[in-house]
This record gives C-alpha cells, sequence and structure tokens, in this order.
C-alpha cells in the first residue's frame, strides 16, 4: 500500500485536470512542487506531523462533492437564539437556495476575484494553501459592498459527509469595500463518522475603514484532520477580529495570518482550546505591522487532559518603518492530566524603535489555593473547579460581541467541563 511517505495519493489528485483558474493552479502546484509535504523535521510543523498523521489515516483520496441537506436539517443546526442571516455550504460549496438573499452582499461562485487568488494566502507560504490552490473544486466569492453596514451576523453552516469523498477543500475570498461592516459566525455539522482531510483556505481583503469579527467553532468529528489557512489584509482605520473555539477532532491545525497596511489599523486574535481523548489542535499566528500607527492584540488559552496535545506558535513582525506600533500577545494553559501536553512559542521580532510589545506564556495546573478557597466557602470541589476553570476561558469569550453565539460557546464549554452553574 502506498502512502504520503512515499509515492502519496495526494500526487493522484494533483493530476486530475481542471479547466478553471489554470494560470492561479499552475502556480499552486508549482508552489506545491517546490515545498512538497512538511518533513518531520519542517520547523513549522515540529510539533504537527501532518504528513504523517495523513499516511497513517488515508491509502487514497477523493475530492468531496457536494449534496442536499434539507430546510429541516438547517434549522436544526442553528444554535438557539439566533437571529440573522445564514449560508449554507455542503463540503465547501455553497447551497444558494437554502442561503439569505442578503442587502449589500453578494455570495457567488468565484468570478471576479480569481485573478487575485493567492495574492493574500500566498502558496509558498504553506505547501498546504498551495495545494489548495492546485486542486480545490469549488469557490465561492463574498463581496460587501461599500459603506454596508450588515447589522445581522451571518452564519455559515458548513455540512460535511464524508462518504461524498474524503478530501474537503473549502476557497473563499471575502471582499470587503470601504467603510464596511460584518460579523461572520462559523459551524461545521458532521453528518458521518468517517474519517476526512478538510484543507480549507480563506482570504480575507479588508476596505479602509472596514470592520470584520469572524468567529468560528471547531468541533470536528474524532476521526478528522483538519488544516486552515485564514489570512487578511487590514486597511487604514480598519479592524479584524477572529475568535476561535476548538473542542475536537484528531489533528487540527489553524494557522492565522494578519496582515496591518493601513494607519490606525487593528488586528485582534484570540482563541481557546479545550482538548480531551487524543485530540490534537496547533495554532499557528502570524501578525505583520508594516505601517506606523497599529495596533494587534492577541490571546489564546487553552485548557487539556488526557492524552491530548496543544500547540501554540504565534509571531509579531514589526517593520523597521512601522513606528508607534502597539502589540500585546499572550497564551495561557492549564494541563488537568499528566499525560496532557503544551508546546508554546511567542515570538516578537522587531526592527522599529518606538514600539510597545510585550508577549508571554504560561503553562500550569489549577490553582490549588483558589480551589480550597471556593470549598472553604461552602462550594462543591467538582463545582469550584468548574468556575475556576470558566473563569479562565471567559477572558476569551468577552471578545465575542454576539450575545446568542457567546451564550452558545459558554453552554459548549459548560458541556465539555461537565459543570452547570
Amino acid at each position: 500500500m502506498s502512502t504520503l511517505l512515499d509515492t502519496h495519493p495526494l500526487d493522484l489528485i494533483l493530476d486530475q485536470s481542471h479547466d478553471d483558474f489554470q494560470e492561479v493552479r499552475a502556480v499552486g502546484r508549482e508552489a506545491f512542487a517546490k515545498q512538497g509535504l512538511p518533513s518531520a523535521k519542517a520547523e513549522e510543523y515540529k510539533f504537527t506531523n501532518l504528513t504523517k498523521r495523513l499516511a497513517q489515516t488515508f491509502d487514497s483520496f477523493e475530492l468531496a462533492a457536494a449534496f442536499d441537506v434539507s430546510e429541516e436539517q438547517v434549522k436544526n443546526a442553528i444554535f438557539k437564539g439566533f437571529d440573522g442571516h445564514i449560508l449554507v455550504f455542503t463540503n465547501g460549496s455553497l447551497n444558494q437556495a437554502l442561503s439569505s438573499e442578503i442587502t449589500g452582499v453578494e455570495v457567488t461562485s468565484l468570478s471576479g476575484a480569481s485573478a487575485a487568488l493567492g495574492s493574500i494566502a500566498k502558496p509558498e507560504k504553506d505547501p498546504f494553501a498551495a495545494f489548495n490552490q492546485a486542486t480545490f473544486k469549488n469557490g465561492i466569492q463574498i463581496s460587501i459592498a461599500k459603506n454596508t453596514q450588515v447589522e445581522q451576523p451571518i452564519l455559515v453552516l458548513n455540512f460535511i459527509d464524508s462518504t461524498k469523498g474524503n478530501l474537503i477543500q473549502p476557497r473563499v475570498w471575502v471582499e470587503a469595500g470601504d467603510f464596511a461592516e460584518a460579523t461572520f459566525i462559523e459551524q461545521q455539522i458532521n453528518l458521518s463518522d468517517k474519517e476526512y482531510f478538510l484543507n480549507e483556505v480563506k482570504e480575507i481583503k479588508g476596505g479602509r475603514n472596514s470592520h470584520i469579527h469572524w468567529y468560528r467553532v471547531q468541533n470536528e468529528g474524532k476521526t478528522s484532520i483538519s488544516m486552515s489557512n485564514i489570512e487578511t489584509d487590514i486597511q487604514q482605520d480598519g479592524t479584524f477580529t477572529s475568535v476561535n473555539l476548538s473542542l475536537s477532532g484528531l489533528m487540527v491545525r489553524n494557522n492565522l495570518n494578519l496582515n496591518l497596511l493601513g494607519s490606525n489599523s487593528e488586528g485582534n486574535m484570540y482563541g481557546l482550546y479545550l482538548t480531551n481523548g487524543k485530540t490534537h489542535v496547533d495554532n499557528h499566528t502570524n501578525v505583520d505591522h508594516t505601517i506606523p500607527h497599529a495596533e494587534s492584540n492577541e490571546l489564546y488559552k487553552g485548557i487539556l487532559t488526557d492524552n491530548s496535545r496543544g500547540v501554540f506558535n504565534g509571531k509579531i513582525f514589526v517593520r523597521q518603518d512601522a513606528q508607534k506600533t502597539n502589540a500585546f500577545q499572550q497564551n495561557n494553559n492549564i494541563l488537568l492530566s499528566e499525560n496532557a501536553i503544551v508546546n508554546t512559542k511567542p515570538q516578537l521580532e522587531i526592527w522599529a524603535d518606538d514600539v510597545k510589545c510585550s508577549h508571554g506564556c504560561t503553562t500550569g495546573q489549577l490553582d490549588e489555593e483558589a480551589l480550597f478557597y471556593l470549598q472553604a466557602r461552602g462550594i462543591g470541589k467538582e463545582k469550584a473547579r468548574g468556575l475556576l476553570l470558566y473563569a479562565f476561558a471567559g477572558e476569551v469569550l468577552e471578545n465575542i460581541k454576539d450575545d446568542a453565539f457567546r451564550s452558545y460557546c459558554i453552554t459548549l464549554i459548560q458541556e465539555r467541563l461537565g459543570t452547570n452553574f
């Protein structure tokens, strides 16, 4: 049986012909050929050996096909209290009939943005982004018109059915015009227990004074492997805020890159990973300050138990011209079992001299003194434990501005921690 360690089956996908986006695909193929799948010695994948895991899990790949879902399935997938617009995807393909029509927002198959694909999430920066660019099946373009404020959130429902193919490669281009504003909430619904490889790329281009909020829940199947590349350009006076909640999956890798390209731009990155069993979650983040008077804030927290593993690698680049930069980065972790492992590496590279930057990380166990303090006041041990863990996680959730989605995330965390309060 061939594996990804010798003649891997991804080669067969590369050989499949695609009539659309030929120039863009050629660039992706060339970038992938130069990089290849990352080896165990590759620095960026040092603690997350996706190549080995793919080889152990799959001996062949089939590009996933779109499929039908019912209005009832969509209704049941919507979390309690949600009031907004809905975009429905099946295996990465848009279901236009079940999706909302949103004033000022156009959602179509990739067309006008096709020539720009890879201009933000450059394929030479990551082999899986390159592979997606070379082989994605259906691409989606979301355009928010200039001066459009989408007051209600947009729920992006991704239905996954791996019986229709085990290689799922969403490709999304989001472009916000000047003075546009929108909130996206991304949620995945798994319809099959069969293993799959989700390899997605999202490129987000913000206009001047545009404000995009991107919230995401990752609740993958226990046998799934997920690779995500999300990258955004943030222009003058614009903001981009990401909040990511990771709960499950065999191996999950998130690359999130923010490019601060204009003065008074702001990038915010918040993440929470609650892992158990053998789940492996790796968050790789990058903030590139290229211009004076810009700000970035980053806070990732992890609660790990059983044999799970977490990885955090956060990089902040401050270019020579980026004076008056404010950049904050922090990663904190709590280990609830002796077998849980976390590898954390916050990084700063600063070439400017008039900046305010800080970074740090902590890894430890639950505060026994705080636990004793609560128990001494009549609170049971399990409830006290849950209160402390929720307080630890709550700092991330505070950055979710949509009340219904924040309540939904709180419920998910309570269920994971086994505590209601």
